[in-house]
């Protein structure tokens, strides 16, 4: 094993000196160990039980190989029979005596080749399941326990892709290839063993090409090992690209960057393609010399045996015995070739897999190593920290941060985007290590304590708060994971999720939930309002009442009145606990012990909020521009409330009616999907094709490489067509033993010449069917991936909204689908054709030289097809059955690596391992079964080829002594007849591939045949150059598509003018977010129309429409790109723009000064989502992508949310001043962001409650007015 240590360049990059230590501590979190691994890694996970049914799986490997060349000696035996009873030199009843007893070993031969297949084939298969299973498991953990540098490098979407693609790669080169290779060098060793026993000089002369052949064999597998690693990690690329469009649906789908986010995809795939090529040539080689050579040695053997015979040197049955005891051998080489290529394969896909398996983080979740105190008092210290990410080494972060935390106080971080508040936080949890200053806890440094019991004694409460898709119950549960009260009985527990949920302000709706507890969440929490997630999350932070708590944006994403109640249960949360809050929102924090201000990652200001109101500084500043100008002189004492006020009974009334409304909402919701469940897992993969229609569509699909597939097929029938021309040429030789003198060495010079000339012809045609089908097999899987990709970008919002479309199950089928339709239509389908082919050539070639014969061999035939039938009954069955548990399994590590911030804060990764060990159960029981099944009718197929041997041999011989048959015809028929009996079984060995295939087609081409009722492909739909921005929404009324009988929007009309900034503000669950989508058209209306110009947007086509707008998200969605790539997503098809329109728009969202003080500037690499970045700087980055374009409309929905105060002033100026000549509609819950607006509207159930400017609300002193006072910061103007 050989070792390579790579590393991000820090100095390179850097501008910032580091001495050695502090490199080396950057290095440690991000470096990764290449290695190449040997075939023998693969079973490191091998237990000694797998060891030991491999080891007798071998063995009988061995028996059911050295089983064939059996019948060489046997053969060569009943040649001198047929000779000696044709020159009279033995008698008719020694001749029948000595047939019987051929016949009767091939039967016995033949049930012990059934015992040997049987138990060789079942055993392999069954450890190859096992050791696969410990593989994923095992490469999960390691993701698993990886750092959270690791992921900001390297990312997780490459996740899926490995766990489900590159481990079945390696489970086929681990299980059914092994003990066919096994066979195959069983078969080589005992074939030329019998060979150099029957006559040593003539097998030497026959295998002087062997080596060679070898040496071939060797460097080929090393150099395809090489290619297939560069494909696979070519495709790894491909689906971190594809992962991330499809968790960002929304934001691809509002800037139409479908075709933008294919081009970069497709990049990948070509590549690939091109790994592949390469790959198939050297194959193609490969395989055609094996052929060619043994083909010559063939040749030479038919003329040196000719000569032995006429030296008397060797009998005809001993040139026969040693001619077909190295045609069995070489045979089993090139056999053996197509198995180490398999092998192979999975050496290449393991390579990766064990390079993170093997990586020990040096931040490691796995160390049982270090302290852990028995009492926590919660002080926490920070001395001289500096800080810079590994990941962005050209950038400090923190500069010798020291502040102390007393035990039970409370202590706010503010400052602007990007000042390193958030990192504290990470720092507290060391998701990374500083390189230089300490972080102690009660005296102790951090890393000095033990890592799970660090983070178990911290709560957590993220800005956008994950949960999981399972239970409201079990997502709190997660809070317990490792702490005393986990193994509590399932009463006490319960007790202690419901008294935190109490705490939180969160059971009382919970309870109004049907299923109250046991409701289901959704993926992400998508059935509960975001004030609902929030709460839970924080029940779960504080459910094992922790000594410190971590709140970082805690209530950002909230309305008004959801912020009322979520700021009351943190201040429950905060009694008694040590609590470091980052907040933009200053009005959340004003009662904190201590308040520290941040900027550019130095302390400038600290105190209470009242000593630093009091120094007019820095935070001063901050509050002003926070502030609400409330102009109603009679109204003006009312500013100074409290922002923590608890709101008065009507007003808790008119929050729990609109909780009331929103659990009605989700609740109806939960029920719906579950009468709908049914009917969406059968949504668009609802039909299975057979084999014949599968071919008939992947050939329309390859209608481009028509040429290339076309010499594949052709070769392909030729090489089946070779055998039984073989076959005539054989029995041609054979004939030549009953001659003498010139004539034996005349003839047996012009069947050895057309044994060479096979050679040749055979040597054109296998390269020629390797790489017509391989080149158009590669082609085809990146056309189809790249159409299947297409596809799902295609589709619209509410094909993504369905529980089965979630982003692991789409990234699976996208990575492991292509896989199985490239495996069949590659060597399979040339292999398939050509065994088939071997078949009908071989009966014809039969009939037409003895028909009696042929007949009688051919009543296998049908036990052969039902045999096949079962088995590929069976393999269907058991594709279907694992296809959806491995989807499930992949969505369960999918889910737990692109959250692996929530999961490391939770430490749930054991939990979460468990659950995926447990997913795997499943397919696992399925996987047996198949095992010892489909062994069965594979031992089968092997054993009725030997016992059409004993009854050709019984049968042929009795024709032979009737005088009917000659020797050649009796030969010629009996080599066609084994060949087409064997590929008769050999057709059916394929019927895994064809059932992944088939199943893997049904997903597929389904989704590539399915229409959106949205199409972003179609045509049609009215155009226009330009649009005013005149916007109407006419009495609409809308529910969700997966949500049939719960309305959302109930008889909802607005009006907005051109050039207006239009804003809407309300309760969560009212329907602003659903405003957006459907001015996006994401959805369209169940009932009502919305006009843009007073046209209905649903006569309009769909892409001119949206080229028209630009949105602004809550939570800004970046592609692992760089800064100007990830701009470039705004810009308009054929819109030309250049770099001072990109730093124009920069400087309009206040980012400008950012870039350009990076090293790379705008060509700096956001990484995986963005998480480069801060979220201030995501969300500028956003908003200058959404400018890019110079929209008509513009959309903003809680556009500022990310920014500390600040920059949401600049940014907001920002937009102001870009929301001129433009409609502007704007989502926010911080009421100072559209105190200017033109009109705003507020959403309450549905419907609009109230409108006006800010000034007309406030004189209604109805919702509006109760609103803004609650966000009064106790300064008026």
């Amino acid at each position: 094993m050989t070792e390579n240590k790579t590393s991000i360049p820090i100095e390179e990059l850097s501008g910032i000196k580091l001495d050695p230590t502090e490199e080396r501590i950057l290095k440690d979190q991000i470096s990764v160990t290449e290695r190449k691994i040997s075939y023998i890694t693969l079973y490191r996970f091998a237990t000694k039980l797998d060891w030991i049914i491999m080891f007798i799986g071998l063995v009988f490997s061995m028996a059911a190989g050295s089983t064939l060349p059996t019948i060489a000696l046997l053969l060569g035996s009943m040649i001198d029979s047929y000779i000696d009873i044709k020159i009279h030199t033995i008698s008719t009843n020694e001749f029948t005596e000595k047939v019987d007893f051929v016949a009767l070993e091939l039967v016995y031969i033949a049930i012990g080749m059934f015992v040997a297949s049987y138990i060789s084939m079942a055993t392999w298969v069954y450890t190859g399941e096992r050791i696969a299973r410990q593989i994923r498991e095992q490469y999960l953990r390691a993701i698993l326990r990886q750092n959270i540098a690791y992921f900001d490098k390297h990312g997780s979407g490459d996740v899926t892709t490995r766990i489900t693609s590159d481990i079945h790669l390696i489970q086929d080169g681990i299980s059914e290839k092994v003990t066919l290779a096994f066979q195959d060098i069983a078969q080589f060793l005992s074939s030329f063993i019998i060979a150099f026993v029957a006559s040593w000089k003539m097998t030497l002369l026959m295998s002087y090409l062997i080596p060679l052949i070898v040496v071939i064999n060797g460097l080929s597998s090393k150099f395809s090992a090489k290619f297939v690693k560069k494909s696979l990690n070519l495709n790894s690329r491909a689906g971190i690209i594809a992962e991330e469009a499809i968790s960002t649906i929304r934001t691809a789908v509002a800037f139409g960057a479908q075709k933008k986010l294919s081009n970069v995809y497709n990049s990948y795939l070509s590549d690939a393609r091109k790994e592949g090529y390469k790959k198939w040539l050297l194959q193609g080689f490969t395989v055609a010399f094996i052929f060619f050579c043994a083909y010559g040695s063939y040749s030479l053997a038919y003329w040196v045996g000719s000569t032995m015979i006429l030296n008397h040197e060797l009998s005809p049955g001993d040139v026969v015995r040693v001619f077909f005891s190295v045609l069995i051998g070489s045979h089993s080489l090139t056999l053996l070739s197509s198995n180490l290529q398999a092998i192979t394969i999975a050496v290449g896909a393991g390579s990766k897999i064990f390079e993170t398996i093997d990586r020990v983080p040096s931040i490691d979740i796995a160390s049982d190593t270090g302290d852990k105190p028995e009492n926590v008092d919660g002080r926490i210290q920070f001395k001289n920290i500096n800080f810079i990410y590994p990941t962005r080494p050209e950038v400090k972060v923190l500069d010798d941060i020291s502040f102390d935390v007393e035990p039970g106080s409370t202590v706010a971080l503010v400052g602007s985007s990007g000042s390193g508040k958030s990192t504290i936080v990470s720092l507290v949890l060391r998701f990374y290590d500083t390189i230089s200053g300490d972080i102690f806890l009660d005296g102790h440094d951090i890393k000095s304590l033990n890592l799970i019991w660090l983070r178990r004694q911290i709560g957590l409460v993220s800005q956008e708060p994950i949960l999981f898709s399972t239970t409201i119950a079990e997502n709190v549960s997660y809070g317990l994971v490792g702490s005393i009260y986990e193994k509590l009985p399932d009463k006490e527990k319960r007790e202690m999720i419901e008294n935190a949920c109490k705490m939180a302000n969160a059971h009382d709706f919970i309870m109004k939930f049907p299923d109250k507890y046991e409701t289901m969440v959704g993926e992400r929490g998508i059935l509960l309002s975001g004030g609902q997630k929030q709460r839970i999350a924080i029940a779960r932070a504080i459910i094992k009442d922790p000594k410190i708590l971590l709140l970082d944006e805690a209530t950002s994403a909230l309305d008004t009145q959801s912020e009322s109640i979520v700021q009351n249960a943190l201040d429950n949360a905060s009694k008694g606990r040590t609590t470091i809050v980052i907040a933009h929102r200053l009005s959340t924090i004003r009662n904190a012990t201590k308040i520290i201000v941040m900027n550019k990652g130095v302390i400038v200001e600290y105190g209470t909020h009242k000593e630093l109101m009091d120094k007019n500084g820095y935070y001063s500043k901050l509050v002003e521009t926070q502030q609400i100008q409330q102009t109603l002189k009679a109204e003006e004492n009312l500013n100074t409330l409290d922002s923590f006020i608890i709101p008065p009974k009507d007003e808790v009334n008119t929050i729990k009616d609109n909780e009331n409304h929103q659990i009605t909402r989700i609740l109806s919701n939960e029920s719906q999907l579950s009468k709908q469940k049914p009917d969406i897992e059968m949504g668009y993969n609802d039909h299975h094709y057979n084999a014949w229609e599968l071919i008939k569509k992947v050939t329309f699909l390859n209608r481009p490489e028509l040429l290339m597939r076309t010499l594949g097929i052709i070769a392909s029938i030729i090489l089946g067509c070779i055998f039984p021309i073989y076959a005539i040429i054989f029995g041609g030789f054979i004939q030549t033993f009953s001659e003498t003198g010139d004539t034996l060495r005349h003839d047996a010079s012009f069947w050895a010449f057309m044994f060479l000339l096979i050679g040749a012809v055979s040597f054109v045609v296998n390269f020629t069917q390797n790489v017509g089908h391989g080149f158009s097999s590669e082609k085809l899987a990146e056309r189809i991936q790249s159409m299947y990709f297409a596809s799902i970008l295609r589709q619209d919002i509410s094909f993504f909204d369905e529980e089965n479309h979630s982003v692991g199950t789409l990234a699976s089928n996208l990575s492991l689908d292509v896989t199985h339709i490239n495996g069949f239509v590659g060597s399979v389908l040339g292999n398939l054709l050509q065994a088939m082919t071997m078949v009908l050539a071989s009966v014809i070639v039969s009939f037409i030289i003895g028909w009696k014969l042929t007949l009688v061999c051919l009543c296998a035939v049908p036990l052969l097809i039902i045999g096949g039938s079962i088995r590929v009954k069976m393999v269907d069955g058991f594709q279907k059955k694992t296809k959806k548990a491995y989807e499930y399994s992949a969505q369960i590590a999918c889910e737990g690596t692109d959250n692996i911030r929530t999961v490391a804060a939770l430490t749930r990764e054991n939990e979460l391992w468990e659950k995926y060990h447990n997913s795997l159960n499943e397919p696992m029981r399925q996987g047996f079964k198949n095992a010892f099944l489909a062994s069965t009718t594979i031992a089968f197929a092997s054993c009725i080829s030997f016992l059409v041997n004993a009854l050709a041999f019984w049968y042929g011989s009795k024709l032979f002594m009737n005088n009917e048959y000659e020797l050649k015809q009796f030969f010629t028929i009996y080599m066609a007849v084994i060949n087409g009996s064997t590929n008769a079984g050999r057709i059916f060995s394929y019927a895994p591939d064809i059932s992944k295939a088939k199943f893997a087609s049904a997903t597929i081409f389904s989704l590539l045949e399915r229409v959106p009722t949205i199409d972003i492909w179609s045509k049609n739909g009215e155009k226009v150059e330009t649009v005013k921005g005149h916007i109407k929404f006419s009495d609409v009324h809308f529910h969700y598509p997966t949500r049939h009988n719960i309305p959302v929007l109930q008889g909802l009309n607005l009006e907005i003018q051109p050039g207006q900034y239009a804003a809407l503000v309300g309760p969560s669950g009212c329907g602003k977010s659903t405003t957006i989508s459907l001015t996006e058209r994401f959805y369209d209306v169940t009932s009502g129309t919305i006009t843009i110009d007073e046209i209905n947007i649903a006569k309009m086509n769909v892409n001119n429409l949206r080229e028209q707008i630009a949105l602004v998200s809550q939570e800004p969605s970046l592609y692992d790109m760089t800064i100007k790539e990830n701009i470039l997503f705004g810009s308009l098809p054929g819109q030309k723009i250049t770099q001072d329109d990109i730093e124009k728009a920069c400087r309009e969202a206040n980012i400008h000064d950012f870039i350009v003080g990076l090293p790379d500037g705008y060509e700096t690499q956001v990484g995986q989502k963005g998480t480069q970045l801060s979220g201030g700087q995501k969300q500028r980055i956003a908003i200058a992508r959404a400018l890019i374009r110079s929209p008509k409309i513009l959309l903003l929905d809680e556009a500022t949310s990310a920014l500390d105060s600040e920059s949401e002033n600049i940014v907001q100026n920002a937009l102001d001043a870009a929301a001129q000549g433009r409609t502007t509609l704007a989502i926010a819950h911080r009421l100072s962001t559209i105190q200017h607006a033109d009109v705003i509207f507020v959403i309450k159930d549905g419907k609009v409650h109230e409108q006006g400017t800010h000034q007309e609300l406030l004189k209604l002193q109805g919702v509006y007015y109760k609103m803004v006072q609650e966000q009064g910061l106790g300064k008026s103007n």
